[in-house]
């Protein structure tokens, strides 16, 4: 599988370029070769090695069982089918408890090809921000339902409904922002707080969950596919792109690609209110 030059591959400023020109870009997970390239071959701009691994390839119930073993083996597969995409890579569960553990962590996974790393939290993670930052790693700060804090928040829930909470999440978002994130992905929010976070913000935001106000959306492979594994309760925010493509899988990449850029998706149906 051939990569793209390095002039025609999607970088940070890419996505800062199409913030500033009003323009959105799509993202999806994948975890092996075969899906890196089939993504970045519909012209996806971002592919994220998630944890969400541990759910649909894995087979347990959250992602909190993945290690950091687990996403330096699926970052190297992604890589090695990637064609131009940017590579976001998620730092899992209990392996940035420290700065210095979120530095040796992060280092592995740009050393597996990683072209950001992925950090669930709020203000809380600035420090670690800022140090990543410094050396050379960019960070996207994953805010809203975080779902390796989902035995804290006590279960898959709207995050940000409350207005106190609501100010709290824009305040911590531009924290991090000040501390040199250079993405907010925004997960399970309702529409007005994800319109908020994306005005005030200078960075990219992905949504998911968050409304169609954000920069970016992002999905799970297997959810846009229609592939959830039976054992998973399929969101709200979820839109099978499979029933309206050609019925081919890179079909659906376009199809889900297209709806993201003019708008179309999410719906009213996908989002929270």
């Amino acid at each position: 599988m051939s990569t793209q030059t390095a002039s025609q591959s999607v970088t940070l400023n890419t996505l800062f370029a199409r913030k500033r020109d009003g323009l959105r870009f799509a993202a999806l997970t994948a975890y092996d070769a075969l899906f890196a390239d089939l993504i970045s071959g519909a012209g996806i701009e971002v592919i994220l090695v998630g944890d969400s691994l541990g759910m649909v390839l894995q087979g347990h119930d959250s992602t909190l069982p993945v290690t950091l073993k687990d996403m330096i083996y699926h970052m190297q597969c992604v890589r090695n089918g990637n064609r131009g995409a940017l590579i976001m890579a998620d730092l899992p569960f209990m392996s940035y408890a420290s700065e210095q553990q979120s530095l040796e962590s992060a280092a592995e996974l740009m050393r597996a090809g990683a072209h950001v790393v992925k950090l669930e939290g709020g203000a809380w993670l600035a420090e670690s921000t800022r140090l990543l930052t410094e050396r050379g790693i960019p960070v996207c700060a994953h805010m809203g339902l975080t779902p390796q804090s989902i035995n804290r928040l006590g279960g898959y829930r709207v995050q940000g409904r409350d207005p106190a909470q609501a100010h709290t999440i824009v305040e911590e978002a531009l924290v991090l922002q000040d501390a040199g994130a250079s993405i907010l992905l925004l997960e399970c929010v309702p529409v007005a707080l994800g319109e908020t976070v994306t005005q005030r913000l200078e960075i990219p935001v992905i949504g998911i969950g968050a409304g169609p106000c954000t920069d970016g959306q992002i999905m799970v492979m297997h959810d846009m596919l229609g592939i959830t594994p039976p054992s998973i309760k399929v969101p709200k925010f979820v839109k099978n792109f499979m029933v309206e493509s050609d019925g081919s899988i890179p079909g659906a990449f376009k199809a889900y690609a297209e709806a993201v850029r003019d708008g179309s998706f999410p719906a009213p149906e996908h989002c929270f209110e």
